[in-house]
């Protein structure tokens, strides 16, 4: 299994671009990737992912830095050595989402299934089954169970700040072995 944390410029991975991609092998934690790259040129740049990530500008368009294909290559040929695939991470579809696109838009072979794992949901069922309630976000009433709850939920302290891909991928795998 690969847990996968990626850091974009926002949302919305038609428009927002891959700013790194962390990721490391379930079964063997030595096994790592991580790169960040510059933005493809017309990414939109949202402060508040700036902020999440710190990263800056002018980090995210060093044109001495790789490019988002050159990284979204990297990553997919690193996956193709590890025996088993499938993605997890928190949110997974968030970051599956992001290389998907950026294979569409590269014309490149996604090697990413369909079937991902989420410590969201493992996380849910977990507590589902100690016969807790998930925590609700009372504003929109959906679950309020983000990955640092997740994380505090399986004993596992706060992520240091600013937000980097390889500490997420590190953290949600603690917590997924954990639930496991």
């Amino acid at each position: 299994m690969i847990v996968l944390d990626i850091e974009t410029t926002g949302t919305d991975p038609r428009v927002h671009s891959i700013i790194s991609i962390g990721a490391i092998e379930l079964e063997n934690p030595d096994n790592r990737f991580y790169e960040e790259c510059r933005i493809f040129p017309e990414a939109h740049i949202e402060e508040k992912a700036l902020e999440i990530t710190g990263a800056t500008r002018e980090d995210i368009t060093d044109p001495s830095r790789k490019s988002d294909k050159d990284i979204v290559e990297d990553f997919f040929a690193w996956m193709s050595e590890v025996p088993e695939r499938t993605i997890a991470g928190h949110n997974t579809h968030f970051d599956v989402g992001f290389l998907t696109e950026a294979a569409h838009r590269y014309h490149l072979e996604n090697p990413l299934a369909h079937r991902l794992i989420d410590l969201h949901s493992l996380a849910y069922l977990h507590m589902i089954q100690k016969g807790m309630t998930p925590p609700v976000d009372p504003k929109h009433g959906h679950t309020a169970l983000s990955s640092q709850v997740a994380e505090a939920y399986t004993g596992i302290p706060a992520e240091p700040h600013p937000h980097v891909a390889i500490n997420g991928a590190l953290y949600e795998a603690e917590a997924i072995s954990r639930i496991l």
